[in-house]
């Protein structure tokens, strides 16, 4: 049966994210006639609203910037008490939405503009409905647990967590999301690229790379079709998304921090130095790749080395595609979050030793990357492991053969120059 084409979707935060991926591949579809997206930069707002509902995005792919124009977009402050009323009632007959915030820690934050409130508010109005229509929400945050977050912080108002298992129609979702992307406002670079901005009167630009493979959490409510069919479902999404962490993201931040001591503006100029994209390869292929491919054996081709080999050279080439002109400092900021115990950088020092692996490549990005946090908050103390990781965690027997590694990777960077 084919799918109907009044579908309503709603997107939480227009950044490069909802704008490049959700509401794009919604778009595209042809099967959603109506498309909200709620923001609270009132000029981002305003902009929209002015311009129609029409956005621009440029699309960096192999043979170049593709220049794309999204129409039909309704976007709702929900500050703006009108425009939040619009959006519950959005919210309410929603059939895909989508969170893409800067952190799980936003969902409930905001007061009137809080993710929380808001969904609580449309689907209690949708509950009231006399027939109320099945609904799934991706959660697009850069956390392996977002929906999870996001349910329990639903399940006091709807009397039920929706994550793992539907709850009147409604399953949160979580995503692997591996599409780069970012907003430029460099003059000159948008000169350069001959980028097309968000709108006419802004002078930002959204620009994303070509790809759209998306993993999400297998949906269990019975008959529900998406009408973003592009997406791929796994019935265990935790492994794609260790893979994402400590594959992609891990390696995306050893060449960033790396990069950054050279003093390379662009993750694409690596592509120039062969040192560095031997280190970043041999990282990701024989350090987090041999430990995934140890801990998730024969659960999906990419958990081979073919398979993980597969994935290391697609990755490496999209990092360093030319048209994309992902900046070092987008990739590097926040140098505090990328040290902590669970993320990307010591994330995978942790894992690559866990299951045998002696994690040398990968302890270089931390080691740049603690080098790097100090000199950004100097003249102010650098940070111990301690306050980093915890006490317990630094003084743990793990947590100092990691202080010991990181120090041996520090005295080869600053040795060699690297």
């Amino acid at each position: 049966m084919p799918l109907q084409t009044k579908r309503t979707f709603v997107g939480f935060g227009f950044g490069a994210i909802q704008a490049g991926l959700f509401l794009y591949e919604a778009f595209k579809t042809g099967r959603f006639s109506r498309m909200v997206v709620a923001e609270v930069m009132p000029e981002a707002v305003a902009a929209l609203k002015r311009n129609g509902g029409r956005y621009g995005l440029n699309v960096a792919a192999r043979d170049g910037i593709h220049r794309e124009t999204i129409t039909g977009i309704e976007i709702l402050n929900p500050n703006d008490e009108q425009d939040r009323a619009r959006l519950i009632e959005a919210i309410a007959e929603a059939d895909e939405l989508a969170t893409a915030l800067p952190s799980v820690k936003f969902y409930g934050t905001g007061g009137a503009a809080s993710v929380v409130d808001l969904l609580t508010a449309g689907w209690a109005l949708r509950a009231r409905s006399s027939a109320p229509h099945p609904a799934v929400l991706y959660t697009a945050e850069n956390h392996n647990h977002a929906a999870e977050i996001l349910g329990e912080a639903l399940a006091p108002a709807l009397g039920g967590n929706p994550t793992l298992h539907p709850f009147q129609g409604i399953q949160i979702l979580n995503t692997v999301i591996g599409k780069m992307s970012g907003t430029v406002s460099d003059p000159a670079q948008i000169r350069e690229q001959n980028l097309i901005p968000i709108t006419p009167s802004t002078d930002r630009c959204f620009l994303v790379e070509a790809f759209n493979r998306i993993l999400i959490s297998h949906i269990r409510i019975p008959g529900f079709q998406r009408g973003i069919s592009v997406f791929e479902e796994k019935e265990n999404l935790l492994p794609f998304e260790e893979a994402k962490l400590y594959g992609h993201n891990a390696t995306h931040a050893l060449l960033g921090f790396l990069a950054q001591r050279r003093g390379l503006t662009f993750i694409s100029q690596a592509a120039d130095q062969p040192e560095l994209m031997s280190i970043a390869r041999k990282a990701f292929l024989t350090e987090s790749g041999e430990a995934l491919c140890r801990k998730y054996p024969g659960l999906d081709p990419l958990f081979s080395p073919r398979g993980y080999q597969s994935y290391v050279d697609d990755l490496l080439e999209r990092m360093v595609n030319p048209h994309l002109r992902d900046a070092v400092d987008r990739v590097i900021r926040d140098p505090q979050r990328k040290l902590g115990w669970d993320d990307r950088l010591i994330g995978t020092l942790r894992l690559v030793r866990q299951f045998g692996g002696q994690p040398r490549l990968y302890a270089l990005g931390a080691a740049a990357a603690r080098l790097q946090l100090n000199r950004e908050i100097q003249p102010t103390p650098p940070p111990e492991w301690a306050d980093l990781w915890g006490a317990d965690q630094a003084a743990s027997p793990e947590g100092r053969a990691l202080i010991g590694l990181i120090d041996a990777a520090t005295s080869e960077l600053l040795e060699k120059g690297l």
